[in-house]
């Protein structure tokens, strides 16, 4: 499994909006080969900002660099950047990979 992880620093007051910027985004990952899940994370509010992170998981990291290579990878980002004034800066990207996994049942 490989593990790509956001993380946001959204201001304070602008969490509605943002979670309705996701909610409303057609992120077009079930139909890309490898994709696993998606996970949108509130954290805490620190300061200046509340942190937010994204999780993405993939079969593999071919999987993920094949998806971000992908047409439906530059849909999914078209309006990225129509947003900044939700943000303290860009996101950072975080990525993983499986060295144990642990299941439940």
């Amino acid at each position: 499994m490989y593990l790509t992880m956001n993380r946001f620093r959204v201001r304070p007051g602008q969490e509605e909006a943002f979670e309705a910027v996701w909610q409303r985004r057609d992120s077009h990952l079930k139909e890309v080969p490898g994709f696993v899940a998606f996970h949108l994370m509130k954290g805490d509010l620190r300061g200046d900002h509340r942190l937010y992170a994204s999780h993405t998981l993939w079969q593999s990291r071919a999987a993920f660099d094949a998806w971000t290579r992908s047409e439906a990878f530059r849909a999914a980002h078209r309006d990225a950047g129509a947003q900044r004034d939700l943000y303290l800066g860009p996101p950072e990207l975080e990525c993983f990979e499986s060295v144990q996994a642990i299941e439940a049942g």
